[in-house]
């Protein structure tokens, strides 16, 4: 079990190396991938499940104590990704189905792997970690009514159908996972060792799948995707960082705003597209996952050289 959790945690923290990987060999050799297109939905699910596996009542201690700095970081992160993902797509003329899949990937909740990003940055972690439970746990009315509203232009957008897919694949399985931790009790910590394993498989075959599928699609347009997802995720990483600093946040919570901001749950992006649009709606997900990883450690690495009194206080 020990080396299970070894093996786990160095799978957890080379996570960008995995996926950029997988993403290569399904784009030169997509016959191998495409056959688990089907799995998408399921295997978010179990990636959702883990999350409800570790989630404890602590993580929303930070929304009692401190509820505007939730709030703050909950409302910029969705209005600021929603937001500059429609701006680019009006900017840059972007046609239907990439321009559906950059707003619904900006639609979705924080990424998981942003509260990995804080506590290497040195940021506030408890905040980091909350605001990435508010913004999942709100995910299945806000995400399919921003997709709705900024992405009707586009393409027909089905609030129902959305609202109860992620229903499906964010909420029943968190539920599950909370059910499962309160059943099983001090068993679970054995499967919370292996999670971040099989939270990485999960993502790396979703990715994988969805850059088979649309293989053709990405050798045709990916320059263009790949520079809407560079843009849409930097600005997000600035603007969520402002955002702390127009609000006088001291600099660990400012990391942590611009973490949250910039880092999106892109798997749950893939799966919707995948699920309700096309294969090349998925790709700005699959590709925004790939670049979040390598953007998001990079910046924490700059923020982590940019210490703050009392802010390992903060990540005990």
């Amino acid at each position: 079990m020990r080396a299970l959790a070894l093996l786990s945690r160095f799978v957890g923290n080379t996570f960008a190396v995995w996926v950029l990987l997988f993403a290569v060999l399904a784009f030169v050799a997509p016959e191998w991938f495409r056959p688990l297109a089907p799995a998408i939905v399921p295997l978010l699910g179990v990636v959702m499940f883990g999350m409800g596996l570790t989630l404890k009542v602590e993580d929303f201690a930070e929304v009692a104590r401190h509820p505007w700095r939730v709030a703050l970081g909950v409302v910029a992160h969705f209005l600021i990704m929603p937001g500059m993902a429609w701006l680019l797509c009006q900017v840059l003329r972007l046609p239907a189905d990439i321009a559906v899949g950059v707003i619904l990937v900006g639609c979705c909740p924080s990424g998981t792997a942003s509260n990995v990003m804080t506590w290497l940055a040195r940021g506030d972690l408890a905040l980091s970690v909350a605001i990435a439970a508010v913004t999942t746990l709100l995910a299945p009315l806000l995400t399919p009514a921003l997709i709705w509203l900024l992405a009707s232009a586009w393409l027909p957008v089905s609030f129902g159908a959305l609202f109860w897919s992620i229903l499906q694949v964010v909420l029943v399985p968190i539920a599950l996972g909370l059910l499962a931790q309160r059943l099983l009790g001090a068993r679970v910590r054995h499967l919370v060792e292996a999670l971040p394993l099989v939270s990485v498989l999960c993502i790396v075959v979703i990715i994988a799948a969805v850059v088979a599928a649309s293989q053709a699609k990405i050798a045709e347009s990916g320059l263009l995707i790949m520079a809407v997802v560079i843009l849409h995720n930097g600005f997000g990483f600035l603007l969520g960082y402002f955002t702390g600093r127009l609000f006088g946040l001291p600099l660990a919570q400012r990391k942590s705003l611009a973490l949250e901001v910039g880092m999106q749950n892109s798997g749950l992006g893939a799966a919707l597209a995948s699920a309700h649009f096309s294969p090349l709606a998925a790709v700005p997900s699959a590709l925004f996952s790939v670049w979040h990883n390598i953007s998001g450690a990079s910046l924490a690495s700059w923020f982590r050289r940019l210490p703050e009194k009392g802010a390992d206080e903060l990540n005990p």
